[in-house]
Order: C-alpha cells, then structure tokens, then sequence
C-alpha cells in the first residue's frame, strides 16, 4: 500500500516533530515515522536558546515548555568555571548567554530534552495536517520523477509512504542520508567520553559554596583543554556528567564514581543511574540535500555536548527548511530558495564545530599549557579568568547570519557564517531584532507567517503591489520611525518568515516584484 503526502519525515525527535509542527502550521501535509515508541529518560538537549524559544512561542508552546522544566522558576542557566576540580580556590561565573538576552523576543530555557519532546508530541497530535506512525521503521529511501518513497516496516507490515520530498532527522546514523549518498567529514579528536547520570544530594549541598548555576566545568591540565563537566538536572538531587575516559572503559569495569570525585575534588555518596559514551569528533554533512531528500539536526551535523549547540542548531534547521518546503509546494518559492537552505544551514554549523567548539578547546589547552599557580599566582589568576570568560565570549559572538547568501540582498562580498555581533541594526542576512511598536505590542507579535515588511513613516504600497503580483504572501507593519525603531537604521525592512531579514532600505527599490522573485528563489 502506498500513501500520499507533500512531506514525509524520518525521525521523531524534536528536530522531526519540530519540523511537522512548522509545517503544520503553514498547511503543509506531513507524515512524521519513528521508531521509539517511548521518550528516553537521559537528560541531554538541555540548553534551549533564546532563539529557540521564539520558535517554541510561534508554535504556541513556549508557556508548555518553560511549565515542564526540572529546575525552579528563575533558577540561573549560567555555569561555573574551575580549576582542576569544584572544591579548587579557583574558580569563575562570568555571565555567557544572557549578555545576548535583549537582541532576542524570548528568554532562553533550560530543561531535559525529554520534557521538550512531550511537549512537542502533544502540540503536533492536534493538528491535521500531520499523521505521526510511532513504533513504525523506515527501512528503504528512494526518489524518483514522482516523489520521495519511504518504506517503513512495523511487525512484519510493510507500507511504502510518498511524499514530494523526504526529511531525514533520524540522527547521527541516518538512513536517508546514507541511502542519498550524502558523505560527511570533520575533526576527530579521538577522545571518547563517559556521560554518567546520577543522584546525590551530597553533591547539591556542596556546590553552594558558588552562586546559582546549571552547569559546573572543570578545566585539569591533564585533560589538554578536554573538558570535564557536571550539569543539574533539578536543583537537588539529579545531574548529568561528561569526562574523557579511556577507551578500554567502554569494555571495562571503569571506576566512575572515582572519577566523579576526582572531577568534584572531593568523595561523595551518588546512585548511578545511567552510563553511555560518545566519540569527541565533529561530523558534518558536506550538502544537507541530495534531490528531493533533504537532512537534518544530528543526520546533517553531529558534535560534542559543548555549549548546547545541538538540538538549538537541528531545531534552527527544521525553521530554515520548514517555510522554504512550504513556499515550494505552495507554489510561491522557486528551486533556488530550496537550494539556499544547504547553503545557509551548512556554513553555520562548520563555524560551530570547527571555529567555535574547537576554539574552546584549542584555547583552554593553550591556556593550560602555559600558565600554572604554583609558578606565578597572580599572572594565573588574571589569565584564569579570561579563560572563564573566554565561554561567554564566543557564545556572545555566536550570531549565525546567512549575508551571502543568494535569496538575501546581502553586501557585495559577504559570506554566511555563524561569527556575527549583536546589535539593534536591522541587517540583510540578520535575525530580525525586537521592537516595540506603537500599540504596546512586540513586533514579533505582528510578524506574519509569511513574508512581512516593516514600514516606519516610509511608502509600503510598491511593495505590497508587488506581492500581489508574485503571489508572494506579504504583511506590511506600518508604523512610525520613533519610539526604538529608529534603531533599526532603516524605515523599511523585509523580514523573512524565519524572522531573518532579507532587504533593508529607505524606499523602495526600482523593482520591488524583482526582488521579492530573489528572496523567493525564482
């Protein structure tokens, strides 16, 4: 038997139910197949950005989410910096994310993946554009002039689902992006690491000595700027641990409560509840489409747990993909703007794994290497804290931007990249800054589910012609220039439906409907 649909996912997690509800939502027919019938309880994909929330607000879920978290309302999500061990003289909390928090409409979260994955599950049963076969296999991946055919397999039933485009976000292993011949590639530093979850009470009441946080890092000389870290999961009992390890420790009874006190600087009681391992490599595809299949999150880029990239990137992806799968079956984006979607998604993620994750840890071996308390003291010191900050530092300067890409009016000569700098400036390429607006409301309050122009004392109506005339859905905002908006430095911006901006601008240009077929793909 064969079923039909515009969209057929493979992979529910919440990179795949991400995806369905932003499809969903715009009226796209999808069909999400996984395997797991039942939520893992190991907390990872903790870290929700501020950028994720604002997805997680215009899928009408933010309240669900920031309602389903472990830890108190109001609880810090910073982290601690130490020396050597938690109970070290030398330590840190310089601020990280929230230097970003007022270049963004929402406040970032923090809470177990498998929380945010109900959450996700039970907004997407509501819709009806999207059918979901938990406890369903995809076996076999194939493309054709007629469509992307998924079979999937569950107790010996075997169904063929079409779709006119496939989606892998079936992980690091993904069998779409292995049967479309997609290579990947990256760093290895061929280090495994030890993810232990456990229960101690004892380990709460220690880590008082430090003020509020969620995630403690441990920098030891030994590890040559590897880190060790532990995380809260609730503030009392419950938290998460990554160390480096040796290999054989995957096949030996390794000694992990030692290693935990050997991380803390201290013994203390805890009841293990899980333990896994993953490689320390970075893992990404070399083009995130092959015809009509299309990867994402972990089946596109795999890295290490460092700075909560992952789930906040696949979730980035599923928006990149989601309005521009919808323009192209809705008839109003062309096959450029398909394309576009490798080209932005892609970029990003090599600066983070490359630039970003093993910038930290080229800089914390330097550091390491170079400076020691026992020789000078107060020279440390100094460098020690600029090696805390240096955290917060990249993750301030963590501002993907697609400038070069070919559906943005960009400057001559840019290029797309996950270093940017924050700033109220509405720039082409840019996640859209918030706004007040005259009535009291935020502008992402008024942005539209497809394109929409921003229009502060400047003429709107060329460019809503020009929507008419390219059935390009279009919004106009039309306000005046005051109030913080001047701030924007320009009276009209066009702003994508992902609220990245496509064209700044005074006036409008010459040929409003020529450059609206750009940003489109067409």
């Amino acid at each position: 038997m064969e079923r039909r649909h515009q969209v057929v996912i493979v992979g529910g997690g919440p990179v795949g139910v991400g995806l369905a509800l932003d499809l969903g939502l715009r009226g796209i027919r999808c069909v999400v197949v996984e395997q797991r019938t039942e939520l893992s309880s190991v907390p990872k994909g903790q870290g929700l950005s501020q950028r994720t929330m604002e997805h997680m607000w215009r899928w009408g879920v933010a309240e669900d989410i920031r309602a389903a978290r472990t830890m108190p309302p109001g609880h810090a999500i910073g982290q601690v910096t130490a020396y050597e061990n938690l109970m070290s003289e030398f330590w840190a909390a310089p601020p990280a994310r929230e230097l970003v928090a007022p270049y963004y409409a929402q406040a970032n979260e923090r809470l177990p993946q498998y929380r945010t994955e109900q959450v996700l599950r039970r907004r997407v049963a509501g819709l009806p554009e999207v059918e979901t076969r938990f406890g369903w296999r995809a076996a076999a991946v194939t493309q054709d002039g007629d469509g992307a055919h998924v079979t999937i397999e569950r107790n010996g039933v075997r169904e063929i689902l079409t779709g006119d485009y496939v989606v892998g976000c079936d992980g690091g292993r993904s069998l779409v992006r292995e049967q479309s011949d997609i290579p990947r590639s990256g760093t290895d530093w061929d280090e495994l690491v030890a993810l232990v979850v456990f229960r101690s009470p004892e380990l709460h009441r220690a880590l008082a000595r430090f003020p509020d946080r969620s995630t403690y890092r441990v920098l030891h000389p030994a590890l040559e700027g590897y880190w060790m870290f532990f995380g809260r999961v609730d503030v009392g009992e419950q938290f998460f641990f990554h160390a480096p390890v040796p290999r054989e420790a995957r096949d030996a009874d390794h000694d992990l409560p030692a290693l935990l006190h050997h991380a803390a600087g201290f013994a203390f009681d805890a009841e293990i509840e899980h333990v896994g391992y993953w490689d320390l490599r970075v893992q990404v595809a070399h083009t995130y489409r092959a015809g009509r299949a299309f990867i994402a999150g972990d089946a596109a880029h795999t890295h290490p747990p460092y700075g909560g990239f992952g789930l906040n990137n696949g979730l980035e992806d599923a928006v990149n993909l989601g309005w521009k799968l919808a323009a192209a079956l809705q008839g109003w984006g062309g096959e450029a703007l398909l394309e576009s979607y490798s080209l932005e998604r892609q970029a990003v993620f090599r600066d983070v794994g490359e630039d970003i994750i093993g910038g930290w840890i080229s800089d914390d071996r330097e550091f390491l290497r170079t400076y020691d308390p026992k020789a000078d003291r107060a020279e440390f010191e100094r460098r020690f804290a600029e090696a805390a900050a240096g955290f917060g530092r990249r993750l301030r300067d963590f501002e993907p931007h697609y400038e070069g890409s070919p559906v943005v009016a960009g400057p001559p000569g840019a290029v797309i990249s996950a270093h940017g700098e924050h700033t109220f400036t509405a720039r082409a390429g840019h996640h859209l800054p918030p706004q007040p607006l005259s009535s009291g409301r935020g502008v992402f309050d008024e942005l539209g589910p497809g394109f929409t122009l921003l229009a502060f004392d400047a003429e709107a109506e060329p460019f809503a012609q020009a929507a008419r005339s390219t059935g390009v859905p279009l919004t106009v905002i039309r306000d005046t220039l005051g109030g913080g908006r001047e701030a924007y430095g320009s009276r009209l911006v066009l702003v994508r439906p992902d609220q990245f901006v496509a064209w700044t601008g005074d006036a409008a240009p010459a040929h409003p409907a020529a450059l609206l077929r750009r940003v489109t793909g067409r």
